[in-house]
C-alpha cells in the first residue's frame, strides 16, 4: 500500500471513531447533569428537537438543559447505542441511535422514555459537533 491509499482510510477511521464518540460526550454531560457541557457538544447554531421542544443555539440549549437537570431530568441518566453511521461528506455525518432516559436504578429506559434519534454532525475546526439532533418515541402508546 502507498501512503496515498492508506491516509484516506486512516482519516476515515479516525473520523468514524470521533463521530461515534459524540453520543458518549452527551451521555457524559448528562451524567454530570451539566447543561453547559451538554450544549458544548453542539455547533454554535445547533438545533435540538425533542417531543414538544425546539431549541436553537448553544446558549438556549444550555439554558434548557440546565433547567431540565434541575427539574424533570434531575438524577436521570441517558443511554444511546448507535444503529447506523453514514458519512454524507468528509465534514458531515448522520448517526442514528436507540436509547432513552434512564430513571434512577434503571438499566433500560421505560417504554415511555425510549427513543430513536437522528444526529446530524458537522466537523468544525477538526472537531465533530452536533448541528441538529431530533428524537422520537421508540414505541407508540
Amino acid at each position: 500500500m502507498t501512503a496515498t491509499t492508506t491516509a484516506p482510510a486512516a482519516a476515515l477511521a479516525d473520523d468514524a471513531a470521533a463521530v461515534a464518540a459524540v453520543p458518549q460526550r452527551i451521555i457524559a454531560a448528562w451524567a454530570a447533569q451539566d447543561g453547559s457541557a451538554f450544549a458544548e457538544v453542539f455547533t454554535e447554531d445547533g438545533t435540538m428537537v425533542l417531543p414538544g421542544i425546539h431549541e436553537s443555539g448553544r446558549e438556549r440549549i444550555a439554558a434548557f438543559m440546565t433547567q431540565a437537570f434541575a427539574g424533570p431530568y434531575r438524577g436521570t441518566q441517558v443511554t444511546g447505542t448507535p444503529l447506523a453511521v453514514k458519512f454524507l461528506s468528509p465534514q458531515t455525518a448522520v448517526v442514528i441511535t436507540q436509547g432513552g432516559v434512564l430513571a434512577p436504578g434503571e438499566s433500560e429506559p421505560a417504554t415511555e422514555r425510549a427513543v430513536r434519534a437522528i444526529w446530524v454532525l458537522a466537523k468544525q475546526d477538526g472537531e465533530w459537533l452536533i448541528a441538529a439532533y431530533q428524537n422520537t418515541p421508540r414505541h407508540t402508546p
